[in-house]
């Protein structure tokens, strides 16, 4: 039975984070320089502190990494740099929204310090019920993270390449965030041309799934920040490809126009469950 280690417990890790310890798991983390809203949903999983990184990687089997694209690298080379440090060792799995190449020099860091890696990618809201949320897995070592499928998450094993699990997160979330930033961007565009309600009436006639798939923007605005460089790591990858980067730099500029907003201060707890799509999209057209 491992133990695991989870940074960070944020509103996907926490959840993460506690389907484990409610099938018996114990799940550490290290709540160092954490806010306490994070060290609130860390107490809420279940989850462990420590006192440090040192202190964290000397006592798990997994290293399981869920927090914002931005934060990966730096996560994963304090890790690296404990283990230089101690005689531990242990699987690190990156589980965040970053391009195959980004993830691939994540992995020479963290081989380098002795651990074994593991590219996963996450597909589906948190974890609160069985069957809506699958997290990826490639990579030699897999098989480390995969052992979590006994203890109440599902890990499909996808390949044995690094870089294969966050390339199907990249393609994924392509499709389900970058068209979230496309309908956001023609609502707006509507609303400052005095169009939105008469789009709205076509919409109703010729596009009611469209527009029903609309309704969903408004959980956005506390996510936006985050989205910003999980776009630009979309972009990244099909660059790399040799695809066009600039659609996906584009929907990146439409959630740092939604994140600079008073709506993305919200949390998921605190923001406005009844506020309707034309009052979400008259604030973003202000800005």
């Amino acid at each position: 039975m491992p133990t695991v280690g989870l940074l960070s417990p944020g509103d996907m890790g926490h959840v993460v984070g506690k389907v484990m310890v409610d099938h018996g798991l114990k799940v550490l983390t290290c709540l160092a320089d954490r806010s306490e809203r994070t060290r609130g949903l860390a107490a809420a999983g279940g989850i462990e502190d420590t006192s440090s990184y040192e202190a964290l990687v000397e006592q798990v089997d997994l290293m399981v990494s869920i927090m914002v694209p931005a934060e990966a690298m730096g996560a994963a080379t304090r890790v690296a740099e404990a283990l230089k440090s101690t005689v531990s060792t242990l699987t690190y799995v990156d589980c965040n929204a970053i391009a195959p190449e980004t993830v691939r020099h994540m992995a020479d860091i963290v081989t380098a310090a002795g651990a074994r890696f593991v590219d996963a990618g996450i597909i589906g809201g948190p974890p609160r019920k069985p069957g809506g949320t699958r997290l990826y897995a490639s990579g030699e070592h897999a098989a480390d993270f995969a052992v979590l499928n006994d203890y109440g998450l599902e890990v499909p094993v996808i390949g044995e390449e690094i870089g294969q699990a966050s390339g199907l997160k990249m393609c994924y979330a392509a499709l389900t965030k970058g068209t979230s930033a496309v309908m956001i961007e023609l609502l707006t565009g509507a609303k400052r041309m005095g169009l939105f309600d008469s789009l709205i009436g076509e919409l109703e006639k010729s596009q009611p799934g469209r527009l029903e798939m609309m309704q969903g923007l408004t959980n956005v605005p506390n996510r936006s920040r985050r989205w910003i460089g999980e776009m630009e790591e979309i972009a990244k990858t099909f660059g790399d490809l040799g695809l066009t980067p600039k659609i996906y730099e584009g929907a990146a500029d439409i959630y740092r126009l939604v994140g600079g907003t008073e709506l993305a201060d919200e949390t998921p707890e605190t923001r406005d469950k009844d506020r309707t799509l034309d009052q979400l999209v008259e604030v973003v057209a202000k800005e």
